[in-house]
């Protein structure tokens, strides 16, 4: 039996989330809403006496002073419609979860042997003047997501005012009794093999599929099978693993293949992009490195590792979380910052987590135009990832500290969601360096964390392919970041205990994955998937393999001191299971019970995946050169280009993420005198008795792929790295991580550029190489997401290729970093950096809607020169503000850091290093790379102007106290003056909703 609680506010006090949902009805919908209550609804199931439920809604459920509550009955008085959303069956519902323990421990003692669940709602009453048919508008729009959630809309006169709504439980429906399907891949044509890979979500090619066909044929197999009771029919539970480990998302087989690259008359052959390219570069730096080389491990784990002093390591990796949260914003965006999390939680045998990084990509949240099928508003992605990211790092008590958003209107068919986490691991612990995996034949393989479900299902196949009309609904989790956070924090003491001697997270691919690369330390595995934990019965075995739910890791524990770890399990509050154990047999063993489900060899498993043999075709692309004249209002032309949706302050995002927790911050995600200036680098530091500090920042332009993914790359890498140098950063102790995102670049009907694509990911790679050595920055770790496409009907949308290049590094002393805003009235104001005539894929041509041909290109040579120099500078105590050059260019920088200073600015263009066209606004707006703007006191001149000789660098202005902003142009006339007040509300406007 079910009853139902439900929570409101009382009579004067504030219902900040209806007048929230009030607010984006009237803007979004144009609807007459006069008003928005809410009411949270607790549905428990267990047969509470109506004494105990009492208690319940009194105690845990409400807060006496501002809520009151009713059980089983209404409390909805004043409406005109309520409508009614709560989670499918299935789906994850974390506030039931906790609710349920809050019960549990309240009612232990009349409760006894009982178990209850607790299931959530929430209820929306609109009053106003709106039809049925708005009202579903509302509700399918923006108060639910019908691929997770269930609703329920009344009206008032349909509305039972003694009863309410009946209560509802949302049970999975499952076959009780666990089933094993086998498929028999004898004798099947091409289209019949491609047909189950398309029925069974598989994203497996054909010659993958014919790969299986073969192993499964092959008699040594064959016989070998029928010796333990198998067939030669390959099972579901095989053919789903081999299916997650294959998959691109987990392969990485565009990366991996084997790629003629033609170009103009010129021919080249490429043997894997990440070995030749990516991992070929870490090895040349670290050979030029030498003794100085600060990697430890790298391509190796789930994470890079590298040395931050003599005690400690650093770990750092950086996740997409694109496809979920295309379907599910909220979800999607949680799991992807939650999943990041147990990366460097599970590299080596896991570190403490410091601090998280976010980077998104959308459509333009005022995106006016119809929307395709399955594809939500840009503005209802934005608020739920945004959501997500948050619930996802404050709950974790993890600080949130970089990011950036990028909009773009190809993002409108799939968003990027990249997220990143960094750890701090003692350098030894126990007498064993903490960066490397040991696992011995017999160690048990122990699952601990979450229970398993159908959510995840399917997630690294999934994002291994377009967005199209099948993509699974339960690919999309819902993470839980309050039992990973107890989780991690039983780990650690086990880790410093040595209860375990290995670990790794359940990301992609669950079970199948986890204990799958663990196996191959030692060579084998044995694992019984019927003792594994379950949220709900009626899992088939493949789907308890390869479910992606999340908060679980998997250890390796002696055998010895498996009894100690349950143990401490068990005191704080943490489920772990054991399900079977490593072993050096060759084979990855899956049993249900006493009956073996899947038996494959491991080196099949993980190298038995053909390679691809692809061709990729550079032509480089013409645009139209724009041509219109320079503005004549110049206030105007400043004010449009601080408001573009790629310029203006981000604030309103970032003031949502907690990045004080820990107590480290440093140089914040906002700084100057009113803490709203954008900082380029985050300084934080992880050990509370020192002052070595960590530096992190980011690049990425997406816009210059439009001309050249081979500069597009370069400047990433120089954006991520000048945002580090300004803020106090060592050019010779940062570390880098790649993040691709690209368009299906594989030809095919679908896709009949994806030869161009293909060459635009080739020349990306280049890019790489050829600027990583050159900086002396290691890639340590990264990740590619290769379909980021979607594909309805006639309707395709790609997004334009896109890396977010990541740094971090240390920073000996972080009383020395400094930050963006200008300190003093008289503080002379430097340009560094040479600017030209490079305004392609700029946001000054976007302005005008033009893409143009001169995309910024980056001169390594030089720019390394004068980041040595200005990081001297910076050390010395000579500069007392540094803010670098980026979107929008000069005028974009120069104003910032005069309104991140509360303070004026007069600056001549006649004194700016330039080469161009002879335009002030070319001067103004052009992104050059490897450029700063620079503030010092007057006293500071002679020795700054000593240390940064033989670099292109200028006395262009001052600071000031009137609290005006003041460009001469060219000619010598004043082109703008402006209050800075003004610009930094023009800034500040367009995304503070």
């Amino acid at each position: 039996m079910a009853e139902r609680i439900e929570v409101g506010f009382k009579k004067g006090i504030r219902d900040a989330l209806g007048e929230k949902i009030k607010r984006r009805i009237r803007e979004n919908f144009s609807l007459p809403v006069e008003k928005v209550s809410t009411i949270e609804v607790y549905t428990i199931e267990g047969g509470l006496t109506k004494a105990q439920l009492n208690l319940a809604a009194a105690g845990p459920l409400s807060d006496p002073v501002i809520q009151h509550y009713a059980v089983g009955k209404p409390l909805a008085v004043d409406f005109d419609w309520l409508i009614e959303v709560g989670f499918r069956p299935g789906v994850t519902d974390n506030v039931g979860k906790t609710a349920r323990e809050a019960v549990e421990l309240l009612l232990r003692d009349s409760l006894g042997q009982r178990k209850i669940n607790v299931y959530t709602s929430r209820q929306y009453l609109i009053s106003g003047k709106i039809s049925r048919t708005d009202v579903e508008k509302v509700t399918s729009g923006l108060l639910s997501n019908e691929l997770i959630e269930r609703q329920q809309i009344v009206g008032r006169n349909d509305f039972n005012f003694q009863s309410g709504l009946p209560a509802y439980i949302p049970h999975v429906q499952g076959e009780d009794k666990p089933a094993v399907e086998t498929i028999n891949l004898a004798g099947l044509n091409d289209n019949q093999l491609m047909q189950i890979s398309a029925d069974k979500l598989l994203a497996l090619n054909l010659a993958e599929m014919k790969a299986l066909q073969q192993y499964f044929r092959t008699p040594q197999i064959v016989s070998a099978r029928k010796k333990i009771g198998l067939s030669a029919n390959i099972t579901d539970v095989e053919l789903e693993c081999l299916a997650q480990t294959w998959s691109e998302h987990c392969k990485h087989k565009i990366f991996n293949s084997r790629i003629t690259y033609t170009a103009s008359r010129a021919k080249l052959t490429i043997d894997s992009l990440f070995k030749t390219y990516i991992k070929g570069s870490t090895a040349q730096i670290r050979k030029t490195k030498g003794k100085k080389d600060f990697c430890l491990s790298v391509f190796v784990d789930n994470a890079g590792v590298i040395r931050f002093n003599e005690n400690h390591n650093l770990v750092f990796k950086v996740e997409t979380h694109n496809s979920p949260s295309a379907l599910d914003p909220y979800g999607g965006a949680l799991t992807g910052i939650v999943g990041v999390n147990r990366d460097p939680f599970g590299t080596g045998i896991g570190a403490k987590l410091i601090f998280n990084t976010d980077v998104f990509c959308f459509a333009s949240p005022f995106y006016t135009k119809k929307l395709p099928p399955r594809i939500l508003h840009p503005r209802r992605i934005y608020e739920g990832v945004r959501e997500g990211v948050e619930h996802g790092g404050n709950k974790s008590g993890i600080p949130t500290v970089n990011g950036s958003i990028v909009f773009d209107d190809r993002f409108l068919g799939k968003p990027l969601v990249y997220c990143g986490t960094a750890g701090i691991m003692p350098a030894r612990l126990n007498g064993k360096p903490t960066h490397n995996k040991e696992i011995l034949p017999g160690d048990a393989i122990i699952m601990t964390g979450g229970r398993i479900g159908k959510d995840g299902i399917h997630g690294a196949t999934f994002s291994s392919e377009e967005l199209h009309e099948g993509s699974p609904v339960t690919a999309v989790q819902i993470g839980d970041p309050i039992t990973q956070k107890k989780m991690t924090d039983f780990l650690l003491v086990a880790r410093n205990r040595g209860l375990y001697r290995a670990i790794t997270d359940n990301g992609a691919g669950g079970l199948s994955s986890s204990v799958g690369e663990m196996a191959t330390y030692c060579g084998g595995c044995e694992i019984d998937l019927a003792s594994a934990p379950l949220k709900y019965s009626g899992l088939q075995p493949w789907e308890i393999l390869v479910s992606e739910a999340q908060e679980r890791m998997t250890l390796a524990v002696d055998p010895r001191k498996v009894k100690q770890f349950i143990a401490l399990a068990k005191k704080m509050d943490v489920e772990a299971t054991v399900l079977g154990k490593f072993t050096a047999s060759g084979k990855f063993h899956v049993l249900y019970g006493k009956k073996t489900v899947a038996w494959l060899d491991m080196e099949f498993l993980h190298e038995g995946v053909p390679q691809l043999e692809l061709a990729a075709r550079w032509t480089p692309p013409k645009n139209k050169e724009p041509d219109f004249p320079e503005p004549t209002n110049w206030r105007r032309a400043l004010t449009q280009m601080l408001a573009r949706l790629n310029i203006c302050s981000k604030e309103s995002v970032v003031r949502q993420y907690d990045h004080e927790v820990q107590a480290g911050s440093v140089i914040k995600p906002l700084v100057g005198a009113a803490n709203d200036g954008p900082s380029d680098a985050a300084v934080i530091r992880p050990l509370l008795n020192s002052m070595e500090g960590v530096v992190v920042a980011h690049g990425i332009c997406p816009r210059y792929s439009d001309i050249d993914t081979y500069s597009m790359t370069a400047c990433a890498i120089d954006e991520a790295v000048r945002n580090a140098v300004a803020v106090g950063a060592d050019l010779d102790n940062l570390a880098g991580l790649d993040n691709f995102c690209w368009c299906d670049p594989v030809k095919s009907a679908k896709t009949p550029d994806g030869e161009y694509k293909l060459a635009q990911l080739v020349r990306a790679n280049m890019a790489i190489y050829d600027y990583t050595t050159a900086y002396g920055v290691p890639c340590i770790s990264g990740k590619d997401s290769m379909k980021n496409d979607y594909s309805i009907g006639k309707t395709k949308i790609s997004i334009p290729p896109s890396l977010l290049y990541s740094v971090i590094g240390k920073i000996k002393d972080v009383r020395k970093s400094v930050t963006m805003d200008a300190k003093r009235p008289h503080d002379l104001v430097y340009i560094l950096g040479e600017t030209r005539d490079e305004l392609g894929g700029s946001e000054w041509f976007a302005l005008h809607k033009a893409v143009g041909n001169n995309v910024p290109k980056v001169d390594a040579a030089r720019a390394v020169k004068m980041y040595r120099a200005l990081h001297k500078a910076i050390c010395s105590g000579l500069v007392a503000s540094c803010h670098d050059c980026s979107d929008g260019g000069l005028a974009v920088a120069l104003a910032e850091t005069a309104f991140a200073g509360g303070l004026g600015m007069n600056v001549d263009l006649n004194y700016v290093p330039y080469r161009g066209k002879k335009r002030n606004d070319y001067i103004l707006f052009s992104e050059s790379a490897s450029r700063f703007v620079v503030t010092i006191h007057p006293s500071a001149k002679a020795k700054f102007d000593k240390i940064m000789a033989g670099n292109n660098i200028s006395e262009i202005g001052f600071i000031t106290s009137d609290e005006m902003f003041r460009i001469s142009g060219l000619k010598g006339r004043l082109i703008i003056e402006e209050k800075i007040s003004k610009l930094k509300e023009a800034w500040r406007k367009p995304l503070n909703f």
